[in-house]
């Protein structure tokens, strides 16, 4: 049997630290290239999941930390879709997916990852994207860089904004 290896997955599995919330801390640093931010509106932002279910894969946080969707005041809410048609109408422009999903795992039971503060996924999909390997391989087939989705979607945002 051949090995196929996705090496960068492992740095999730071994080292990411779930008692800190990502959704609180990488805005605060202030260093959105290197926390791959894309945007920032006043109640939320758009940071690209750097362990994606496609590329182009986004993510839309309230900045206050909020597990439930019912916390949200209606500025949130709001901004969470406005923010959601920014990045669909960026990653149309520039990458032209087929489709899309968009969602929110609330709670550990719905399968959060970080359950204590919501976000919205937002997944860009091509026909034939889903395929054998996460199933056989336990690996999952990004073709591109995070890096030049990154370049990509800024410019994107830019575009439409």
């Amino acid at each position: 049997m051949e090995k196929l290896w996705a090496p960068w997955r492992m740095k999730f599995i071994q080292q990411v630290d779930k008692s800190i919330c990502i959704f609180c801390e990488k805005p605060s640093l202030n260093k959105d290239k290197e926390n791959y931010i894309i945007y920032r509106g006043e109640y939320s932002y758009i940071i690209m999941n750097i362990y994606p279910y496609s590329n182009g894969h986004l993510m839309i946080a309230p900045y206050a930390h909020k597990a439930d969707i019912e916390e949200l005041s209606e500025e949130e809410s709001l901004e969470i879709m406005k923010l959601s048609q920014l990045s669909i109408k960026a990653i149309k422009r520039k990458m032209n997916p087929e489709a899309f999903n968009l969602g929110m795992n609330l709670g550990k039971v719905a399968g959060a990852g970080f359950d204590g503060h919501l976000h919205l996924h937002v997944v860009p999909r091509w026909q034939g994207d889903t395929n054998f390997m996460p199933i056989v391989g336990q690996t999952k087939v990004i073709s591109e860089s995070l890096e030049e989705t990154y370049k990509k979607l800024i410019e994107g945002i830019k575009e439409v904004k």
